[in-house]
């Protein structure tokens, strides 16, 4: 008898314990970097063209970003452009370009990430340069030299809001088709309209990481 009492404590005891345990657990406050949560992170490169002013441009950037609970991303993200510029002159004057970059902050909301094809609505809120330069040639024609001049500079504002159709090719590579609109500020250069930066931009995002 005294035997089964003592073990009939023991058992009381340990499902005390474990029930303390337990109802401590349940009383913790989450946060994002707690088990509860996924934590997971990417670094991409893309490639993309854009119109700006009329004229083909390419458009090459990257981002790094932490994803939280695999339903939001939060990171940095930069872009650099090129464009011919002849229908943007005033004039007839040939051979100018528009060049210069634009990078910030970024968020991206991501619907059913889990899935192997989804979709996400990364939007970019940065700040940038462009810059006009004059491409020439003081050569003859049979044997061209081009010379790039540095005419004038400007700071823009940028807004990206972008839609992304995702791909999960294995479990650390993603690849989306980028589809967005780059709204900034007017453009205060020579020979350049106002509004040549903004347009859509279509592209491809290649991301790596722990998803």
């Amino acid at each position: 008898m005294k035997k089964f009492m003592i073990l009939l404590l023991s058992l009381l005891a340990i499902n005390f314990i474990s029930s303390a345990q337990e109802d401590e657990r349940g009383h913790e406050i989450e946060t994002l970097f707690s088990d509860q949560k996924s934590l997971g992170f990417y670094g991409a490169f893309s490639v993309g063209y854009s119109q700006i002013g009329g004229e083909d441009a390419l458009v090459t950037g990257g981002r790094a970003a932490l994803i939280f609970n695999h339903s939001t991303a939060l990171g940095l993200a930069g872009y650099g452009f090129i464009s011919n510029l002849d229908d943007l002159m005033e004039d007839e004057i040939q051979n100018y370009a528009l060049t210069g970059g634009y990078g910030g902050i970024f968020i991206e909301p991501i619907v059913g990430g889990l899935k192997p094809v989804h979709v996400s609505f990364p939007i970019l809120f940065g700040i940038g340069g462009v810059a006009l330069i004059e491409n020439y040639n003081y050569g003859i024609p049979e044997h061209p030299h081009w010379r790039t001049d540095y005419i004038e500079h400007d700071l823009i504002f940028v807004i990206e809001p972008a839609v992304e159709l995702e791909f999960n090719l294995a479990r650390f590579f993603r690849t989306a088709a980028t589809l967005s609109y780059r709204y900034t500020s007017d453009v205060q250069l020579p020979h350049t309209k106002k509004d040549a930066l903004r347009g859509v931009h279509a592209g491809l995002t290649f991301k790596f990481g722990k998803f």
